[in-house]
């Protein structure tokens, strides 16, 4: 009974942030983006690049151009996540012909900076609740697999062309504002998927591990996983080596007490794009 009513809560979840994230992307386009013919990166870019250039309808193109991309998703990534996929590329089609959004302004710093920050929350929304309403991930995931390039910098490339063709058929300033428009879409979108409380991984070397360790678990009150290892570098002797996980906002608090426990100390920092569980999930932050 109980794992039926997770099953429908989780379910509830998902949808809802599908069609916030539907609506949020429509936004984005009806009242910003597609009056002055703006145009963004990725699939839904495309799609504001070719009906700008022939009068097609965006709603069409939408989902037209996004076909291939959902029997990509279905084949590298699963029938359900294809399925998902595919309602909310054709809910945002609709909704862009039904919800009846008006221009907000005419200010084209405005237009790149809020249509990018509305259209990347869509997208956004709908990562969280389990699917894409553009196409463009599916495709570097694929590509990215039968090369050594990473799908970070596939989406790059691609926008980078996109953005080419936007120069040399429309004009420059729309294509360096469209530039701009992605960036805000980009980073809003990263921002909703990790969210503020992004984890860094933390590896502490020191002659003080002892002293550190306990401050991380009695002050802080996050775990520690300890490795034994050998200096490779001059005199060879066992050292303890330090791993945590904390927040981004709690790195500042951990940086500043391992300098004043040990300035010397050999420190690395890596970004985690996923956690579950651990002593991190637990505490709440303070």
């Amino acid at each position: 009974m109980n794992h039926i009513k997770n099953k429908n809560a989780r379910f509830l979840k998902e949808t809802l942030l599908i069609l916030a994230g539907v609506t949020s992307a429509c936004f984005g386009l009806k009242s910003f983006l597609m009056p002055s013919h703006f145009i963004d990166g990725g699939v839904t870019g495309i799609s504001l690049l070719v009906s700008t250039l022939t009068g097609w309808k965006l709603s069409y193109l939408i989902a037209i151009i996004n076909i291939p991309f959902v029997i990509l998703g279905y084949r590298q990534i699963g029938k359900t996540f294809a399925l998902k996929t595919a309602i909310a590329i054709v809910a945002l089609s609709v909704a862009l012909i039904v919800l009846p959004f008006q221009p907000i302004t005419h200010d084209k710093l405005l237009i790149a900076f809020f249509g990018g920050l509305f259209l990347g929350g869509g997208i956004g929304l709908a990562m969280r609740g389990g699917c894409v309403i553009d196409g463009t991930e599916v495709l570097a995931l694929y590509i990215s697999k039968n090369s050594i390039l990473t799908v970070g910098n596939i989406i790059l490339v691609l926008n980078i062309i996109i953005f080419a063709f936007a120069a040399y058929f429309l004009n420059i300033e729309t294509a360096l504002y469209a530039i701009l428009t992605y960036l805000s879409a980009s980073n809003t979108i990263d921002f909703i998927v990790n969210g503020i409380e992004q984890y860094t991984g933390v590896t502490v070397i020191s002659e003080h591990q002892e002293e550190i360790k306990a401050f991380i678990i009695g002050e802080m009150k996050r775990g520690v996983t300890i490795y034994k290892g050998e200096g490779g570098y001059g005199e060879k002797k066992d050292i303890d080596i330090i791993f945590t996980v904390v927040t981004k906002l709690e790195m500042s608090k951990l940086q500043i007490a391992i300098r004043q426990i040990d300035a010397d100390a050999f420190v690395i920092q890596q970004q985690i794009a996923d956690l579950k569980g651990g002593v991190v999930k637990r505490h709440a932050l303070h």
